[in-house]
């Protein structure tokens, strides 16, 4: 039996993996990933607490519907944000952290 507590749990663990990646990592698409791998992580808790709040009950599935808009503004996101980092990479000839902080020439 999958409960609430299974959900937040790998919720938890997809999140911290995210957050490592993001503070270890010098890639900026690693980096990149790692922000949506938390994204999903919020995505996968907003889908537990939906499935396990009980409305007449029948599982709640309005916060579904959220998560279904945030997926679809998450791939505009990306969209965006690679278009970002190949204007970068143009410019910079380096996917590395360190040398898109300076953005001067």
């Amino acid at each position: 039996m999958i409960t609430l507590g299974h959900y937040l749990v790998v919720s938890g663990m997809l999140f911290a993996l995210g957050l490592a990646g993001v503070i270890a990592r010098r890639n900026i698409i690693i980096v990149y990933m790692c922000l949506e791998m938390m994204l999903s992580a919020a995505n996968l808790a907003l889908v537990g607490f939906s499935r396990f709040h009980l409305v007449n009950g029948l599982p709640d599935y309005t916060a579904q519907s959220l998560v279904f808009f945030t997926i679809t503004v998450a791939a505009a996101e990306v969209a965006v944000g690679l278009a970002i980092i190949v204007a970068l990479f143009r410019s910079k000839q380096s996917v590395d952290v360190e040398s898109v902080t300076k953005l001067q020439g």
